[in-house]
């Protein structure tokens, strides 16, 4: 088949360029000796062994710059048998390495010159069609042969070239992979842990500044610090059981939460000292996709975290609202403290209330009038997580601060 492509091969090796001219050369001779002893004391097969010397010494020429040797030897063959076999060898060497019209009328030339030797040269032992004829098969076998090669050649370079494409982006898929996969990894050791370690940095905190609080609600906070802690192994050990796992079983394999469970969260961080209310207006939860339920938990822990670590103390608003059909919102509001707090924060639950009311323990230049807590230092990537998870999940999240206000507001689809 025809290839429209030149083929830029390496360069000859000096044993394989030996080689040629060897088999040339034996060639050469037995086609000379043929000629003296069909003609003898002719002249002309002197000729023949010029002819034949100089195809030799064209070998190197056409091993390099196929074109310019295969014409060369063409002219030649015009002159004597001796150079009919580098000249076939020529055109064979042009297929392999130039367009397939170039070959062809290479091969062409070869012909044309092998006519005009034939009709001056008759050969003795075969008459003038029946050479023609071999020729011209000769020359179209070697020129078909040279193209299936080329052609073979150019299948060989495409497949290793489309390999070496096939390698570099699995190398790229892996690499994305892997980033996907730490990314994964970040966000769900944030949603999991961050909430539960907010918790123990406040009773921690509170331990640290209160060591003179009354020994039960130290033994208490104590406590509280102890079950958190284990608290907090179990969710590891969860998040990387899940990561280990494929998307499916982990999925199958672990309780995810949903929105049942927000009172419990929200009972969490009260018990830490802060002040959470709750409106619930969603009709029939029971009806929200299991997907989109994770997200409304995780959407409410981060709030509640973030509440927790820059405005402890402050009352938080939290509002759900949808329905199926139609959309969920959820907005979280806290206020945002006017001074820096103190490091320093009550020891067991609080009701509520004023600071110093029942339930709570007075902190001497601990909180300020708002009875704030300390303020936990955050890495600032929650947020940037939790949108992409939001909109991963179809919806949008916006948060701004507006009039000493924090407010995060979350958008999900509720298909019907």
């Amino acid at each position: 088949m025809p290839v429209n492509t030149e083929v830029n091969r390496p360069p000859i090796p000096f044993s394989a360029e030996a080689g040629v001219v060897v088999s040339m050369g034996a060639l050469i001779a037995l086609t000379v000796w043929g000629q003296f002893a069909a003609n003898p004391g002719s002249a002309l097969p002197w000729l023949d062994v010029a002819v034949g010397v100089v195809s030799l010494a064209l070998i190197p020429v056409l091993l390099r710059w196929p074109l310019a040797g295969a014409l060369a030897l063409t002219v030649l063959a015009t002159l004597s048998p001796g150079a009919t076999a580098t000249a076939t060898v020529a055109a064979l060497l042009v297929a392999q390495r130039r367009r397939f019209h170039v070959a062809v009328a290479v091969a062409a030339a070869g012909v044309a010159a092998h006519v005009v030797q034939g009709m001056w040269r008759p050969s003795a032992g075969i008459s003038f069609g029946w050479w023609l004829a071999l020729i011209v098969i000769s020359y179209g076998a070697l020129v078909g042969w040279g193209t299936l090669g080329q052609a073979r050649r150019a299948l060989l370079d495409s497949l290793r070239e489309r390999a070496c494409r096939a390698e570099a982006e699995q190398g790229r898929r892996v690499a994305e992979a892997r980033m996907m996969e730490r990314t994964r990894i970040a966000r769900e050791m944030h949603d999991v842990l961050a909430h539960r370690l907010s918790l123990l940095a406040t009773y921690a905190g509170a331990l640290e500044y209160r060591p003179d609080a009354p020994p039960e609600q130290l033994a208490k906070a104590a406590g509280v610090v102890r079950d958190g802690a284990h608290l907090a192994l179990d969710e590891l050990r969860q998040v990387i059981l899940v990561l280990r796992e494929d998307d499916e079983d982990g999925e199958s394999s672990r309780p995810q939460p949903v929105l049942a469970d927000l009172p419990r969260l929200v009972e969490e961080s009260r018990e830490a000292g802060g002040e959470v209310q709750l409106t619930d207006e969603v009709v029939d939860p029971a009806a929200l996709p299991a997907a989109t339920a994770r997200t409304v938990y995780r959407v409410v822990q981060e709030g509640l975290t973030n509440a927790r670590k820059h405005a402890a103390g402050r009352r938080v608003h939290v509002a759900l609202k949808g329905r199926a059909g139609d959309h969920l919102t959820i907005d979280i509001r806290n206020r945002l403290p006017s001074r820096p707090s103190s490091p320093a924060g009550p020891i067991g639950p609080t009701d509520q209330g004023e600071p110093g009311s029942a339930g709570s323990v007075a902190v001497p230049g601990g909180p300020d009038r708002t009875g704030a807590a300390p303020s936990i230092p955050g890495s600032g990537t929650g947020l940037v997580g939790l949108t992409e998870r939001v909109r991963l999940a179809g919806g949008s999240l916006d948060h701004q601060v507006t009039g000493g206000e924090f407010r995060l507001h979350a958008w999900l689809p509720w298909p019907a």
